[in-house]
């Protein structure tokens, strides 16, 4: 996988996940690995880009707010999301954008 999505031409939705971990362990890893992999395997699905560091940042693309709402129901993301309030999250924000525009080099 690359490490910046590929795309296709805009319009499509961007899920932009910030967050600070309380703590970084294996079992945080192995559950941030499996979401990603079973977002990819949900209809929509367009790509994902992930940084961290003090500031975690995890942007996935969807084509569009359906397939958003289906991905947030998931039983076993629903799992991860409360995991993530209840031990490995200190903060977080979730945020919804519609891509317009991308360019790229």
């Amino acid at each position: 996988m690359s490490l910046i999505a590929e795309t296709p031409e805009p319009p499509y939705y961007a899920v932009i996940f910030s967050s600070l971990t309380t703590e970084f362990s294996e079992a945080y890893a192995e559950t941030a690995m499996r979401m990603v992999e079973l977002a990819a395997q949900q209809p929509g699905f367009l790509g994902v880009e992930s940084a961290r560091a003090d500031l975690g940042i995890t942007v996935s693309y969807w084509t569009d707010l359906d397939s958003i709402k289906a991905w947030k129901r998931n039983s076993e993301h629903l799992l991860a999301q409360k995991m993530g309030r209840e031990k490995w999250y200190s903060s977080y924000k979730t945020r919804i954008a519609r891509v317009e525009r991308d360019y790229n080099k």
